[in-house]
Order: structure tokens, then sequence, then C-alpha cells
């Protein structure tokens, strides 16, 4: 299975707050907030969605094309996805821009306050999806991440244009979509991906019910943090797959990333919705508890076994197989 993703390709700057933002807050002074947090930490590490995605993805042994824009910098960044399996060939380099810059605060209850500089992510919009599709000889799936808006419906028309299956996984470009781009990037999609406070979001914009998004794409990801992740379909189906647990919860920056390339990987390896998104679990686990969006280490035995842990032996031997031949 030849699957693209489209989305930001990043440089991520993560700080953690001891404290929480809650109690900083004022409910009737919201409307003029005024806070600095003083932090204890700060890590710089490459990511972005795009990356974060195929970065997952290459590790579980599938040969990704990532479709995005990075800047003068990129070239450290690069080599690392590509050492994980990457194929960086459609990647836009820009000549004057750097690399996106993703600020990012974490406090003591895993809740995050982040800013996003668009930087040399502006140039996707002039990346033609058309060409990545030629020099791959064919694309079964394209995962339209959040990127430049612009670039977002592009690659969502072409691939839809080129009879591409498109999962459409707005996420946090969501804030700054209108109800027509949102439409647009819903309706037909194979596979629509977001978190619980995003679905919310994405039926406001929209103007949709639950239902009538469900009318319009083959079937709806929705990942809840801890409580794990839910598939719903238009026939009125839902699983809940519950998350694997871990005592450790270092970062949560990527843990959606990881989910969905595990999730995509199951896909991949023709496994049932149920399992890709037990396999997402597992990984998106592995990722909460490193620092980084792309500093994991991913041993096949580990996931195998938090499988086993939590879903049963049965659900750990259907990976198993798979996931040996990774390693």
């Amino acid at each position: 299975m030849r699957i693209a993703v489209t989305g930001s390709i990043a440089t991520d700057h993560l700080m953690v707050f001891p404290g929480s933002f809650a109690e900083q807050l004022i409910t009737d002074k919201v409307d003029t907030v005024s806070l600095s947090f003083l932090v204890d930490q700060l890590e710089v590490r490459q990511g972005g969605v795009g990356a974060n995605i195929t970065f997952g993805l290459g590790r579980l042994g599938l040969r990704p094309l990532l479709v995005g824009a990075a800047g003068v910098d990129f070239a450290d960044h690069g080599r690392r996805l590509v050492e994980a399996g990457v194929d960086t060939t459609s990647v836009r380099v820009s000549e004057t821009l750097h690399t996106a810059r993703f600020v990012c605060t974490t406090d003591r209850d895993q809740n995050q306050i982040a800013t996003f500089y668009t930087g040399a992510m502006a140039e996707a919009r002039e990346i033609d999806l058309t060409e990545t599709y030629h020099r791959a000889q064919g694309l079964d799936l394209v995962l339209v991440g959040a990127d430049d808006p612009e670039a977002m419906l592009r690659h969502t028309a072409t691939a839809h244009a080129l009879g591409i299956r498109v999962a459409a996984d707005p996420s946090q470009q969501l804030a700054r979509l209108d109800s027509e781009q949102t439409r647009g990037l819903v309706e037909g999609a194979h596979l629509l991906f977001t978190n619980e406070y995003e679905s919310a979001l994405l039926r406001e914009r929209t103007g949709w019910s639950e239902e009538e998004v469900l009318e319009r794409v083959g079937t709806w990801i929705v990942t809840r943090a801890a409580d794990g992740v839910s598939i719903l379909t238009a026939a009125g189906g839902r699983q809940d797959i519950p998350a694997v647990p871990t005592d450790i919860a270092a970062d949560p920056t990527g843990v959606g990333d990881a989910l969905r390339a595990g999730f995509l990987a199951g896909l991949a390896w023709s496994l049932s919705y149920e399992s890709a998104a037990q396999l997402g679990c597992a990984l998106a686990t592995v990722v909460l508890e490193s620092v980084g969006t792309q500093e994991y280490k991913l041993l096949p035995s580990d996931l195998v076994g938090r499988v086993d842990r939590v879903y049963g032996s049965a659900a750990a031997a259907e990976l198993e197989p798979w996931l040996v031949a990774v390693s």
C-alpha cells in the first residue's frame, strides 16, 4: 500500500510549566488575558504532523512519501527522516524561509498552550500532488494533514481528481478554516481523523450533525486521549478502543500523530480497523513516554507486549507477524 502524507514539517520548541494553567486563569477576566509562564525545561526537537506521521510509518517498515514544504535548515531533519524510511523527494525546500516553528508549553496536567509560526510551510501551496503521484507510480491513500490551508484544499481536490482515497485530518487548522473550506476537506473522504474537541469544532464549522458528517465520509476516527479512540461509521456502528495505559506521561506532543501512523500501518497490512486502532494506541503510548515526537525507540516485542496486556493474546498474535517483519 503506497501512502503519501501531506502536512507540516516543523521544529518543535517544547517547554514544561510545573504548575497548572487552570489555576492561573480568572474566569471573569478571560477576555483580557495577559500571562507569562516561567518554565523549567526546554527541548528543541524536529516535528510537524506530516513529518511525525511519516516517521512512524517508516519505523513500522512502510515507505511513506512526505509531501510538504521545509526551510533552508531542513538538511539534518531530512536525513533523519530518510534514515527512518521516509521518501522525502516530494518535500519542497524553500530558498529563503526557515522551517515552520511549533512553540508549545505543557503544564503538569498535560494541558498545552501552543503557537505555530508558518515559515516555509506557506510554500506548500506550490506543491503539485500530481507530480508525487506519477513519481510514485500511483498512490493508494493520501492523508491530508494540517498544513498551509490553500495546500490542504489543493491536495484534497487533486487526490479526488486522481481517484486516490483521502484521509482528511484538518486538526489544528480547523481554527483557520471557514465553513466552505472545512466542508471541502471533509466531503468524500475515505477516512476522517479528529480528536474529541476537534469533532465538535468540525460540526460547528460545517454546520453538519454527526450523522451528516458520516454520510459524507467512509469512517470517522475520533481520538479521546486517555480514553482511547472511537471508530464511527455511517451505518451507525461504533467501536470504542481503550488506550494503552502508562504511568510515564513525559510529553503528549505528537501522540495523535503516532496513533495515525499505527492506524495507517494496520490498514496497509490489511488488518481490521479495530486491530489498526489497537496498534495506533500502542504506538501512541510509546511516544507519550518520550520527550519529542521523533525520539522514541520502537521495539516490535515491546509493542506486541503492550497489545497483549491490554487487548489480549489474540490481538497480539494478529500483529506479531507484521511487527517481527519490521525488526
